[in-house]
């Protein structure tokens, strides 16, 4: 289990942390020895993992909590973990509301988080950002159009803010695992009963992937190694890669999609 330094006494905010992979980052940081907040949409989720790790709660909309984790911490946030999100699933019909939701979650929940936190740690010349994108954002998910859009938009902005300020102190991580054993997996029915379940890890691996890649300074966290290869190959032989996701897709509708 990998210890990186600088965490220890760090201030640091996990948003979707009432369970899932939100849940097991909070509790390796505080393992760890860091100051945590601990914010959720849903306030008893919130206060039972913070309570569990004795950390501090702050419930709410991710998008809106920076100022109040800011003062629960002492004034100073020193890791962001973007994590919480919304798993939608949909075609290209999808009503505008699913649409709108996903890249409001998925995607602009990090940039109003981004927009808080960068002058603070620009002045300082230090801050982490950590953006759980997901695997769709690199490659695709079947059945989940507005989810699979949403999550190349959180990769994209946060590889964005990884090139544009690391030299000013910044380090950013894109966690891209494919099936983790939470609410989010149970909920994607025979997409991920076919996709993501077979290769499903446990949300402490994820934890465990994003420290490792923390000690040696990894932007791309991946949890499953072997998305590396699948998007290489996507990059290099894109018709090959489509025609391969369409089997998938037509083996999804014939389980009755």
């Amino acid at each position: 289990m990998s210890t990186v330094q600088g965490v220890e006494g760090a201030g640091v905010v996990v948003t979707g942390a009432g369970g899932g992979i939100g849940a097991a980052l909070a509790r390796r940081f505080a393992a760890e020895g860091a100051r945590v907040v601990v914010n959720d949409l849903d306030p008893g989720r919130t206060k039972a993992v913070a309570d569990e790790i004795g950390a501090l709660a702050v419930p709410g909309d991710a998008s809106e909590v920076v100022d109040e984790a800011r003062a629960a911490l002492g004034g100073t946030v020193d890791v962001w973990c973007a994590n919480a999100g919304l798993a939608s699933p949909g075609d290209a019909f999808a009503d505008e509301e699913v649409w709108a939701a996903a890249w409001d979650v998925n995607v602009m929940a990090h940039v109003r988080a981004a927009r808080a936190l960068l002058p603070d740690w620009l002045e300082r010349g230090t801050g982490r950002f950590v953006s759980t994108v997901s695997a769709a954002g690199l490659l695709t998910m079947i059945g989940a159009a507005p989810y699979s859009v949403s999550k190349h938009g959180a990769y994209a902005f946060a590889e964005w803010l990884s090139l544009t300020y690391r030299h000013r102190g910044l380090t950013v991580h894109a966690i891209c695992p494919q099936g983790v054993r939470t609410d989010m997996l149970t909920a994607s029915g025979t997409a991920g009963e076919l996709v993501l379940a077979p290769t499903a890890i446990e949300p402490e691996d994820v934890a465990d992937a994003l420290f490792d890649a923390m000690e040696a300074d990894r932007f791309l966290v991946l949890p499953h190694p072997e998305v590396a290869r699948f998007y290489g190959a996507r990059a290099a032989e894109p018709e090959r890669w489509l025609r391969g996701m369409n089997r998938v897709q037509r083996t999804w509708e014939g389980a009755g999609a």
